[in-house]
C-alpha cells in the first residue's frame, strides 16, 4: 500500500475532488515525478561546484521567503489528476511541462541562492541590479519588450519586475545547461549582469552557505483550505469585472443591427473563442485565463445588446484579434484592460 492517499482520490469526479481538502491529499515530492527535476537542479548546481542544495516543498504556489531558502512548488503539479484540475479551472498548468518546470525551479534557486550567500547585501550586486526590493513582487509593472538591459527567460518579461527577480532570472539564464549565454547576450548591455553573476558564482562555488530558515511556511501539509475555495480564490485573484463601457467598442466591431438583420455576434465568438484565446496569449504572454475570461464578458455583453454582424468573417476576425491584443497588452503594463477616462 502507498503512503499517500492517491488512491482514495484520484478517481473522483471533479466536482467531489473539488470538496478534498489540500493537506488530506497527503502530497509529497518524494512520490511524483517532481523528484527526478529536483534531482536535475541539484546536478546543475553542483557541475558549478555550488553547494546549496535548496530544499524544495509542495506548497500553494512558486516562492521562496525572503531571507530564506527553501523553494516552495505548486501542489498540483505533483500529479496528474491535479495538473488536469488545474486546467481545467485556469486553463493552463504554469509550469506543466518538464522545460517549464525547470525554467522555474531554476529561476526560484536564483532566490535560494541570492539569500543563502548573502548576495543581497552586496555593495556590486546592489549596483548593478539595484538595491533589494522590501516590498512584494509588484502583480502589475511597466515591462519594456525590447529591452536588452534584462535575460528573457520566465514569461512576461518577468525579470523587468524588480531586482530581486532580475537577479533570479539572470542566474537561472547563467545556470541552464542548454544556453550559451555569452554568445546569445553578446553586445547587450545585460551582458554585464551575466558577467558579475559569473564571478559570484565562481567566488561562492565549494563553498558552504550561510545558515538560513527553511520554515516550510505554506506546505501542502498545512493547506487546510478545500480545493474549491482555493480555486475560488485563484480565479478572484486574476478576474475583473468589465463595466459596459466596452460596448462602443464591441459595436464598432460588430454591426448593431436589429434582430432580423445580420449575424448574431455571440455564433461567430463561440465558434472562434479557442482560435482567439490562444493567438492573444501567445502574442501578449498573458494567462490564459485572464484572456478567456475577458473574452466571455465581451461575448456576454454581445449577447445581452444583441450585437450582430454583417462584414466580411475574416475582417471582423482580425479586429476582434487586435481589439484584445491591445487590452491585454495595456493590462500588462497598467493592471487594467482599458484606460478609464
Amino acid at each position: 500500500m502507498k503512503s499517500n492517499s492517491a488512491e482514495s482520490w484520484v478517481n473522483l469526479s471533479d466536482e467531489d475532488l473539488l470538496e478534498k481538502r489540500i493537506c488530506d491529499l497527503r502530497l509529497k515530492i518524494e512520490e511524483s515525478e517532481l523528484k527526478l527535476y529536483v534531482e536535475v537542479l541539484y546536478q546543475n548546481l553542483e557541475s558549478r561546484n555550488i553547494l546549496l542544495k535548496p530544499k524544495c516543498y509542495l506548497a500553494d504556489e512558486w516562492f521562496v521567503l525572503e531571507g530564506e531558502s527553501a523553494i516552495g512548488i505548486p501542489f498540483f503539479l505533483s500529479h496528474p489528476c491535479l495538473k488536469k484540475l488545474e486546467e481545467k479551472m485556469m486553463l493552463e498548468v504554469e509550469g506543466g511541462s518538464p522545460e517549464w518546470f525547470m525554467k522555474f525551479l531554476r529561476h526560484e534557486a536564483g532566490h535560494s541562492i541570492y539569500y543563502a550567500y548573502h548576495l543581497h547585501k552586496r555593495a556590486e550586486v546592489s549596483k548593478i541590479f539595484g538595491p533589494p526590493s522590501s516590498e512584494e513582487t509588484p502583480q502589475y509593472y511597466r515591462p519594456k519588450p525590447y529591452s536588452r538591459s534584462f535575460v528573457r527567460h520566465l514569461d512576461n518579461w518577468y525579470a523587468q519586475a524588480e531586482p530581486d527577480e532580475d537577479f533570479a532570472e539572470t542566474f537561472a539564464v547563467w545556470l541552464t545547461p542548454t544556453i550559451d549565454w555569452k554568445s546569445y547576450y553578446k553586445g547587450w548591455p545585460v551582458l554585464k549582469k551575466l558577467q558579475l553573476m559569473d564571478h559570484l558564482m565562481g567566488e561562492i562555488a565549494g563553498k558552504d552557505s550561510f545558515p538560513v530558515s527553511n520554515s516550510g511556511d505554506f506546505s501542502v501539509r498545512d493547506l487546510k483550505l478545500k480545493l474549491k475555495t482555493y480555486y475560488q480564490r485563484k480565479q478572484k485573484l486574476y478576474a475583473q469585472d468589465y463595466p459596459d463601457f466596452y460596448d462602443h467598442d464591441l459595436k464598432e466591431i460588430f454591426s448593431f443591427g436589429n434582430e432580423s438583420q445580420g449575424i448574431h455576434s455571440v455564433r461567430f465568438m463561440k465558434k472562434n473563442r479557442k482560435l482567439i484565446v490562444d493567438e492573444v496569449s501567445e502574442w501578449t504572454g498573458e494567462k490564459k485565463f485572464i484572456v478567456n475570461n475577458l473574452y466571455k464578458k465581451l461575448m456576454e455583453r454581445c449577447e445581452k445588446i444583441k450585437l450582430k454582424y454583417n462584414k466580411n468573417e475574416e475582417s471582423v476576425l482580425i479586429e476582434l484579434v487586435a481589439y484584445l491584443t491591445s487590452m491585454v497588452s495595456n493590462y500588462l503594463y497598467t493592471g487594467k484592460f482599458k484606460p478609464t477616462v
